[in-house]
């Protein structure tokens, strides 16, 4: 059963085209890793997919809802992983994850849960902002699965995760729907069975499947 369904997704930044009229389907349970060079839409297609970033034209559904429309509801759907942490380094790694829970109304128990996950457990009470940048990545990972999202966006997740990042990945990963933007090809071929390769802003190779969005 399809997860996730775009359609001619399509994004301008100005009069600069980032996307253009990508197709993917994505069945529960897949995961596929999107490939590039830097500056050919891996990013913006991530945004997309996350329901951060709003196409200039395209559709897009997640879930059997239309991922702008009904935005909201999708919420607990979807978790994200960007580049930037998204944290707040003055609170505890632990805090971090209460705080989160409190937004998305997650019982506080997924904490520890989350932290032992990534491997932070240690670090708990320490403020997010003494962490290394390697544990800033796993706290940020320990923040997009707090609520077991259904679709799981990772843009760069194994930036300065270390030599153990395509054993935590596979963990945090499992049983999960996932879409992977990396410059590691090794990385992307161990964990993702498909392959989305964009150039400029275009879709090549065989990770499309089409179906019309309703």
């Amino acid at each position: 059963m399809s997860l996730l369904v775009g359609n001619g997704l399509t994004h301008w930044f100005g009069r600069e085209l980032a996307l253009e009229g990508v197709d993917l389907v994505i069945d529960t349970g897949e995961h596929m890793a999107v490939l590039g060079d830097n500056g050919a839409g891996k990013t913006t297609l991530l945004r997309i997919l996350a329901t951060v970033l709003r196409p200039t034209s395209g559709q897009l559904e997640i879930a059997g809802l239309n991922a702008f429309r009904e935005r909201r509801r999708l919420r607990h759907h979807v978790g994200y992983v960007a580049h930037a942490t998204g944290l707040y380094p003055a609170l505890t790694a632990a805090e971090n994850l209460e705080f989160f829970c409190d937004l998305q109304d997650v019982s506080r128990t997924r904490v520890e849960e989350a932290l032992d996950a990534v491997g932070l457990t240690r670090v708990a009470r320490r403020r997010a902002g003494e962490l290394s940048r390697g544990m800033q990545q796993r706290l940020s990972i320990a923040r997009a699965i707090l609520h077991e999202p259904r679709l799981l966006i990772l843009d760069e997740p194994d930036a300065s995760l270390g030599d153990d990042a395509a054993e935590l990945l596979t963990q945090v990963m499992k049983d999960k729907t996932v879409v992977l933007a990396t410059h590691d090809h090794a990385l992307a071929n161990r964990l993702c069975p498909r392959t989305l390769v964009l150039r400029h802003g275009r879709s090549h190779g065989t990770a499309t499947r089409l179906r019309v969005v309703r």
